[in-house]
């Protein structure tokens, strides 16, 4: 699965969930590649190793996000000794290195645990951040309660400390969870992409969630209320989980990140083949990110 994109001093930074013993699941690492022109990649070492009580069992999915004086938050789920996942920061060592080779877990991990009524293990992959006028950033994070798939936010100011907003950004009954939350405004009247955090009357979101249930991507169109953080469908007929795919094949965990340099918004997602165990252990290798 893709986890933190980004792009810093001239390079795409792509990290992914890595099993560096196997072809198959386990020991989750995060692999790290980069590239110039998104085309010819170079690997990297490990950027985080599942070494920590709070993700010992897994460093899973995350978002970066990049504040305005440069800095890289890092926001991933890890699963916990006692299998539980919660969320977690970490950030670059050295940010004046163009590979970021080095990255730091903060000291007073997990930063947010599953929240009253939340299962212990319906709640991961933060998004990107977003800032809204009230200068506070927004994260969101999948979820369910039964049979609904959701997407929690928070509000915060320093990545450390969080609120539980009031409202659910969204839900829809009947979906199941939701991982791999993304969230991001496009453009009515333009073709460039948007940073996260632009909004306004020209401006529509995209809402997205994996389905764990079907193992398919699933979005829809709409608007973002700001000023209670909730997100509401153009067409309530092709909301989330019941209206439109990414992709109509073997293509799930998609993530995006916004491209400054070109203006662009650029997606990736995990495809993972029709291939038996057996034939991945044989050829060393399992899944494609496109």
């Amino acid at each position: 699965m893709i986890a933190g994109p980004l792009f810093h001093m001239g390079w795409y930074h792509l990290f992914y969930q890595y099993n560096p013993d196997s072809a198959v699941w386990g020991n989750i690492t995060w692999g790290h590649a980069v590239s110039r022109d998104l085309i010819h990649w170079l690997y990297l070492p490990i950027a985080m190793h599942p070494n920590m009580w709070y993700d010992i069992n897994g460093v899973w999915t995350g978002s970066a996000t990049i504040l305005p004086d440069g800095k890289i938050i890092m926001l991933y789920t890890g699963d916990t000794n006692h299998y539980v996942q919660v969320q977690n920061l970490a950030y670059p060592a050295n940010l004046s290195d163009p590979l970021l080779l080095h990255w730091v877990k903060y000291t007073g991990n997990p930063i947010l645990v599953p929240p009253p009524g939340i299962g212990s293990k319906d709640f991961r992959d933060p998004t990107t951040g977003w800032i809204g006028s009230d200068g506070k950033w927004r994260v969101a994070v999948g979820s369910k309660k039964g049979k609904t798939g959701l997407s929690l936010v928070y509000t915060t100011v320093d990545f450390i400390n969080f609120e539980l907003k009031d409202h659910y950004l969204h839900a829809v009954p009947g979906t199941g969870m939701w991982e791999c939350v993304d969230f991001y405004p496009v453009s009515v009247n333009g073709s460039k992409g948007l940073d996260t955090s632009v909004n306004g009357p020209y401006v529509k979101h995209v809402l997205k969630a994996s389905l764990d249930d079907k193992r398919v991507d699933s979005y829809a169109l709409g608007t973002y209320f700001v000023e209670n953080d909730t997100w509401v469908p153009d067409n309530p007929l092709q909301d989330v989980g019941i209206g439109l795919l990414l992709d109509y094949g073997k293509f799930y965990a998609s993530k995006t990140f916004y491209d400054e340099v070109k203006e662009r918004r650029i997606l990736w997602g995990w495809v993972t083949e029709t291939d038996i165990e057996s034939d991945d252990l044989r050829k060393g290798w399992a899944s494609l990110q496109v």
